[in-house]
């Protein structure tokens, strides 16, 4: 997996009834645009440093 700042990080539901979450990458940790990532969540604001598992996926920056 790789990433740039502004990309989407998005985090599918592991188990049912568990909703998809959404993060702005704001900081790439790892080299080569690999995790660890900064990332803001959309559902609630907090920063966390994300260690993406095979639930996730990269997306591009929403369009402006």
């Amino acid at each position: 997996m790789k990433a740039q700042t502004g990309d989407r990080l998005v985090l599918e539901g592991a188990h049912v009834g568990t909703p998809k979450r959404i993060g702005v990458v704001l900081e790439v940790r790892g080299t080569d645009g690999r995790p660890p990532y900064l990332v803001r969540w959309t559902d609630n604001g907090h920063e966390t440093l994300c260690f993406p598992g095979p639930d996730a996926h990269v997306a591009p920056p929403e369009p402006s």
